[in-house]
């Protein structure tokens, strides 16, 4: 992808946030699309002794992050789109990773208000939910199981052509469209 320009910024730190944002706002003040795409899933327990200090990282990078870079960018006068990265389990909660689902529930809702709150501005706001991939997303070898990633960019792709702010695949698109009651019975199975 010759046309491709990259920058390695740490989005959980902050100046580093900025600093991306200057770049970006000095060298590429044209950028139309920020994609808020990064973060992290632990497996972690209540009552372990690292748990807060995993939960913090965990809602730093997920949730703190990608809502500074949002306010950050836009301010970029060309900006035109911003596709924010939830999960499915934004809907239901698998309990073995409770602060990683609480963070994409915390998105999913922000990613709402936020299309509400910028549309006078013709700024597009997309909510891309991918279900568990055949990615190492929480560790390797817990999703070989999983659809492959391909299919799931296949499928996004065909829902951006139709125009589709809510981009869905597999689980994540029966628990966007979910029930109470599947909800529920989503969680008991999965939830042992």
């Amino acid at each position: 992808f010759p046309l491709v320009i990259t920058r390695a910024c740490d989005i959980s730190v902050e100046s580093a946030r900025e600093e991306l944002y200057n770049w970006i706002s000095e060298s590429h003040p044209d950028l139309n699309v920020l994609v808020n795409n990064a973060g992290i899933q632990n497996w972690m327990n209540v009552t372990d002794s690292d748990f807060y200090s995993k939960a913090a990282n965990e809602i730093n990078t997920n949730v703190l992050a990608p809502v500074h870079l949002t306010s950050l960018f836009l301010n970029l006068s060309a900006l035109n789109t911003i596709i924010n990265v939830t999960s499915g389990l934004a809907f239901v909660q698998l309990t073995k990773v409770p602060v990683y689902c609480a963070t994409k529930s915390f998105f999913h809702s922000f990613t709402l208000s936020l299309r509400h709150l910028v549309k006078a501005r013709n700024i597009e706001v997309i909510e891309m939910i991918p279900p568990a991939l055949n990615t190492d997303l929480g560790g390797k070898g817990l999703h070989d199981q999983q659809p492959p990633v391909a299919d799931f960019v296949n499928a996004v792709f065909q829902q951006l052509r139709e125009g589709k702010n809510e981009l869905t695949f597999g689980f994540s698109e029966v628990m966007a469209k979910a029930t109470p009651e599947v909800i529920n019975s989503t969680f008991a199975r999965m939830n042992p």
